[in-house]
């Protein structure tokens, strides 16, 4: 009998889920706003920048400038260095044209091909200092094969080929070893963002919840279903219906916009679970506290979510990294920068202790604000319905 009785539970509890999907999921302002913007969003930021890497690097413009009593074995560096065309590209001029060139920006710097060599730039910058770079490289081997001829002549041969093998002297990489496009900070933002955009879908649970606020609540209220099952049944659908939001939202930047998500799929599922309960228990919270009109919490709810998601970088990736400097306990108690920061750990740093942490922050989130949401809608008691 007892098991039979929990069948019975179990299949009205599977109906009750069924069906405050269905409802939900026919209301224009949930699949919207949790789903259909951030997507719409998303595809804005592909436009706009997704193809834009801060990595992408232009050859660097350089002139030389040959002396009569000049480094005879300098020019020929530098043709090699600039073979492939990628890095630097060295363009032979005299002085008084490398001069009008470096003046109006044309060229980087200028190279002088004298007895010792040396670099001439006009301001300091990525392409000053990879020059630079070069310059050393070709002293710093000159000096070393000078030493080898004096002390072992007969390595010189092997020397010479070693010298020879000039490499790329940039290589874009993460902190992490992990080759990324500067631009993603802006998506991981978004998925914050959209995590907490459940909030409307918590909305529309607490309506339906609170017999004060709308005239089918109230029916809902004095049916027979126990008010725990109520409770429950609106919270599972809720995470349910806004976890596969996110999910699509994921789906579509990894694979239809091709962006780099590089991390796990679970550990990526993993973030967006816990970013979820956050958002559909925040907008419980919000509409069930104080006897505020539904205008008033919904801007509430759209000025919490926005404002957390900015901080994480939705407008500006610097303005995160800004605040992590400037006060880095407002984006540890933020639950879009911890959402952005885990992203990070798991598609950029490669930082597994970060990444455990950053869940257990968030995790630490969802009980507190699902407990008291919990506690706030099971109170309310009405004198009538």
């Amino acid at each position: 009998r007892k098991a039979a009785s929990r069948l019975e539970g179990g299949r009205e509890m599977f109906h009750l889920i069924k069906y405050s999907v269905i409802r939900k999921v026919k209301n224009f302002s949930m699949l919207f706003w949790p789903c259909m913007f951030p997507l719409i969003l998303g595809t804005l930021f592909y436009f706009a920048f997704g193809n834009i890497s801060e990595s992408d690097f232009e050859t660097v413009q350089a002139a030389f400038v040959k002396e009569n009593q000049g480094d005879s074995a300098f020019p020929a560096f530098l043709e090699e260095v600039s073979k492939e065309g990628t890095l630097i590209h060295v363009e032979t001029m005299t002085e008084k044209e490398a001069l009008q060139k470096l003046e109006d920006q044309k060229i980087s710097g200028i190279f002088y091909g004298t007895e010792t060599p040396y670099l001439k730039v006009g301001k300091n910058g990525l392409a000053q200092s990879i020059m630079q770079s070069l310059l050393e490289s070709y002293l710093n081997g000159k000096d070393t094969l000078e030493t080898v001829a004096d002390v072992h002549p007969e390595n010189m041969e092997k020397a010479v080929a070693t010298m020879s093998d000039y490499r790329e002297l940039v290589e874009n990489v993460s902190a992490g070893g992990r080759t990324t496009n500067g631009n993603m900070g802006f998506f991981y933002a978004l998925v914050a963002m959209a995590c907490l955009y459940g909030c409307f879908v918590g909305l529309g649970s607490a309506m339906w919840l609170q017999a004060n606020l709308s005239a089918l609540a109230a029916r809902q209220c004095i049916s027979p279903v126990h008010r725990l099952k109520m409770i429950l049944t609106e919270l599972i659908s809720s995470f349910i219906l806004h976890f596969l939001n996110v999910v699509i939202l994921i789906v579509y930047c990894k694979y239809v916009l091709q962006m780099e998500f590089q991390g796990s799929m679970g550990e990526m599922v993993l973030i967006v679970m816990a970013g979820c309960v956050i958002g559909v228990s925040m907008g419980i919270l919000v509409c069930s506290i104080g006897k505020f009109s539904e205008g008033i919490k919904i801007g509430i709810m759209l000025g919490i979510s926005m404002v957390t998601s900015v901080l994480a970088g939705l407008v500006d990736v610097q303005i995160k990294y800004a605040v992590d400097r400037a006060l880095p306990l407002v984006n540890k108690l933020n639950p879009a920068a911890v959402i952005s920061d885990a992203f990070y750990c798991i598609n950029v740093y490669d930082d597994s202790v970060r990444f455990r942490n950053d869940i257990l922050i968030l995790f630490i989130m969802c009980g507190v604000i699902l407990a008291v949401s919990f506690l706030v809608v099971r109170r309310e008691r009405y004198d009538s319905i």
